[in-house]
């Protein structure tokens, strides 16, 4: 199988205000397409996007592999006509369509719908709310009339079609329509309702910009990182942890200084990033990071989750050994890491456990440590 998308985006959306489109305007320092672009652009099921510009717009878009321009027409329904028939040259089994300016949907619920018409079998599938609210009529002001809610629903995109089905439908639709289940239906084909999702809103007015800002403002995309390590004991004076040097009658062996909690702890965050660990940035092969101080690692972590996006939440460090004793320095450790990190301490731990004499560690053969982190940063 596969899919495309239509994004309606020729309207001129005078009711929203401003100096342009509704859907050239700026939101959270972006346009409102990019948002919605962005979205769809993350769904890999997707094959193909099509986007509907009016004619004075076709310059606005920067080219992109898997986005096609074409030009609207005076109604929407004819816009989507146009996306349509572009597709007809290679077909897809399915096609999306959606309202630029619902810039708020979420890739993770674009993909919902995708899979269910896919799997269900369903020739079309559309987003909606039911009405809770109660409703009236009214003239001038003044309440005329109630009218009964039951079985009444708030539509939303993106709405999901066969695409055969859904071009004939279109080729023999006339006049304007509400929404392409309005052209469906006409059609006779059978469309399944399944939930909306209230962020998932239409920017029409200009307050509407202010609700959107505050939805797309608080999704993030949140990443857990895990890393662990562990060096042996040997000749030494002293072990470097979390980058603090502890007396010690033994010191920890390895290729660089051997700092086991800054080395799980930098393992964390490029997990965390899906960029793999240690050896990967800094192959012990390379005789330049012999003997190396593990901080250098750390901080180059720390520089790949912000050119990434990413803010550190919070970090959490455990050092599992017999000797030496790691309360009387976790200040100190807590002290280093923030430093590095630029952390406040009170998003740093810095804990030890023993292994209750079993093992490499209660033989006191070496020390081994875990790290977690909590990554950040707001998202599409």
């Amino acid at each position: 199988m596969t899919t495309a998308a239509i994004i309606v985006a020729a309207g001129r959306g005078t009711r929203a205000g401003g100096d342009q489109p509704k859907q050239w305007q700026a939101l959270l320092g972006r346009r409102v397409i990019d948002w919605t672009l962005e979205a769809f652009l993350a769904v890999t099921e997707i094959d193909r996007i099509v986007v509907v510009l009016h004619p004075d717009d076709l310059n606005r878009l920067a080219p992109h592999p898997r986005i096609t321009v074409t030009v609207g027409g005076a109604t929407r329904a004819q816009s989507v006509r146009n996306g349509l028939e572009i597709l007809q040259a290679d077909p897809p089994t399915h096609v999306l369509i959606h309202d630029v300016a619902r810039c708020c949907t979420q890739t993770a619920y674009i993909a919902s719908i995708l899979y269910t018409i896919q799997s269900t079998g369903s020739p079309a599938i559309a987003p909606a709310l039911a009405v809770t609210d109660a409703l009236w009529t009214g003239v001038d002001g003044r309440v005329t009339g109630t009218r009964d809610r039951a079985g009444l629903y708030r539509a939303q995109t993106p709405q999901a079609f066969e695409y055969t089905s859904i071009l004939a439908a279109h080729r023999a639709y006339q006049g304007d329509a509400a929404d392409d289940v309005e052209v469906a239906r006409a059609a006779g084909i059978d469309v399944t309702i399944i939930d909306g999702h209230e962020d998932n809103i239409k920017i029409t007015h200009p307050h509407d910009f202010t609700r959107a800002e505050k939805i797309l403002g608080n999704q993030m995309d949140i990443r857990v990182g895990l890393g662990f390590d562990v060096h042996r004991f040997g000749p030494g004076d002293h072990c470097m942890l979390c980058g603090v040097a502890v007396p010690h009658d033994r010191g920890l062996q390895g290729h660089s200084d051997a700092d086991v909690g800054l080395h799980a702890l930098t393992d964390a965050i490029y997990g965390g990033l899906a960029q793999g660990d240690i050896g990967r940035h800094f192959p012990p092969s390379d005789p330049q990071w012999k003997g190396a101080e593990s901080h250098i690692f750390l901080r180059h972590a720390v520089a790949l989750a912000r050119e990434f996006g990413f803010k550190i939440n919070n970090i959490d460090v455990t050092l599992v050994c017999e000797r030496p004793k790691i309360t009387p320095h976790a200040t100190a450790m807590q002290a280093a890491l923030s430093e590095i990190t630029g952390l406040s301490l009170d998003r740093i731990s810095v804990k030890a456990t023993t292994s209750e004499r079993l093992g490499f560690t209660g033989r006191e053969e070496g020390i081994a440590a875990q790290a977690a982190v909590t990554l950040v940063k707001p998202c599409a």
